[in-house]
């Protein structure tokens, strides 16, 4: 087993953070080693902010395609799918819309096997919708007014049944004739909105939902931008061909028995210590009551390894036989979800932020001293520069801060030099 590296960061017009920090991800992935699906959809975005949005509302969409591939975790073993939710919350003018190409992505797959469910049902609506797709369904809603409007009088009930579909576990409606239930439901979520909308589906940080709807923080604003002047209308349809790639997998995967996915011995171990690391910084930083949101990102940090590695699936993998071993992680894969997962962390950090009441501004930023903190406590107790560089790719910070923030350190002597090149920490 080769030894899994962070991925090198492919800075596309990449601003020097000089002391702000960066919550961008898809800046700090190599776009070469993304499954093509994916590389083809984010081929349409031409910003920081659109790449982002488009990487997630890509991944959420695509999570309801993967019926029947699941992985075990926890001491039970028990069974997670693919099913991602995602909350994209956006300032106007931030070309939040870039997202509405997910639901283009997913037209040729609704054609033949319907998941889709509209946000705006009210709840016997949906419940019905839901169990008649046999618990599968996704939902996508690019203006969180519909949901918030439709949703005010029964935001708790909604608030149960996402949370409970989000660790598959059995939900229930009482009608009038029957008691109907859903057994393991799975249920992908992608929604786009301000707060002040995100707060009626996550009222406190109490609340269970917040840990396990993922956030994602744009705070960029667009110029006009004159490529809906210039396009002449004749674009490649890209959403829609890869969407017919997910279409074939979809189908594939219906017809055969369920089949576990799983990471390797290694890449377990490197996901607990990872999160271990999260945990200790970031409770230090924020307070008990964000360990949940850490703890759950060991599995969406697996969610989204699984989907990356289905959309690596070949056609003479399809359908894949049945009884055969589990299908492993790549290393590739795994790096990818591990980078993607510790920029989500900072991005519900700043969530966590507003709903405790720091609303100066639509998203407050994570001071800077705090990811300085999380990166010096990833730090060996001596380490080189190539050391720092790692690490600190691997949490999303560019070197050129990394040794910035290094020259500070040593000048508060908080490290010292044990040599020409390697540091030693000192406190």
């Amino acid at each position: 087993m080769k030894k899994i590296l962070p991925l090198p960061a492919v800075p596309v017009s990449l601003q020097d953070s000089q002391d702000q920090d960066d919550l961008h991800i898809v800046d700090y992935l190599n776009l070469s080693d993304l499954p093509q699906p994916l590389q083809r959809m984010l081929s349409q975005a031409a910003t920081p902010a659109e790449r982002d949005m488009l990487l997630m509302a890509t991944l959420t969409a695509a999570s309801a395609c993967l019926p029947k591939l699941y992985f075990r975790y926890g001491l039970t073993g028990k069974r997670y799918y693919a099913n991602l939710q995602c909350f994209i919350l956006a300032a106007a003018a931030s070309g939040k819309g870039i997202a509405g190409q997910a639901l283009e992505m997913m037209q040729p797959v609704e054609a033949v096997y319907p998941s889709l469910i509209p946000g705006d049902s009210t709840f016997p609506a949906f419940f019905k919708r839901l169990y008649e797709n046999g618990g599968h369904g996704y939902v996508h809603e690019s203006e969180g007014t519909v949901i918030t409007d439709i949703w005010r009088s029964q935001t708790a009930t909604y608030n149960s049944l996402l949370r409970k579909a989000a660790e598959h576990e059995m939900i229930s409606h009482n009608r009038c004739r029957e008691l109907q239930v859903i057994p393991h439901p799975c249920l992908s979520v992608l929604l786009t909105g301000t707060f002040s909308q995100y707060r009626e589906l996550v009222p406190s940080i109490e609340n269970g939902y917040f840990s396990r709807l993922l956030p994602l923080i744009v705070r960029d604003t667009q110029p006009f931008d004159p490529r809906f002047v210039e396009a002449d209308g004749h674009a490649e349809p890209v959403s829609r061909q890869v969407g017919e790639q997910l279409a074939k997998l979809c189908a594939a995967l219906y017809a055969q028995p369920e089949q576990e996915w799983t990471l390797t011995p290694e890449q377990k171990q490197r996901l607990s210590a990872h999160l271990s690391t999260e945990y200790d910084a970031l409770i230090r930083i924020l307070g008990s009551n964000f360990h949940s949101a850490v703890i759950r990102m060991a599995v969406q940090i697996e969610r989204i390894a699984l989907i990356l590695t289905a959309l690596r699936f070949h056609k003479s993998q399809w359908p894949m036989a049945s009884g055969q071993q589990p299908i492993t992680c790549s290393d590739t894969d795994y790096a990818i979800a591990e980078l993607i997962g510790s920029k989500l962390i900072l991005h519900m950090a700043a969530a966590y932020k507003l709903i405790a009441g720091d609303r100066t501004e639509l998203v407050p930023r994570i001071a800077i001293s705090c990811q300085k903190q999380l990166l010096f406590s990833r730090l060996q107790s001596e380490y080189a520069h190539k050391e720092l560089v790692a690490v600190a790719q691997a949490q999303g910070v560019s070197p050129r801060t990394a040794f910035r923030w290094n020259d500070r350190w040593l000048a508060e002597g908080l490290i010292t030099k044990a040599q020409y090149g390697v540091y030693k920490k000192i406190c």
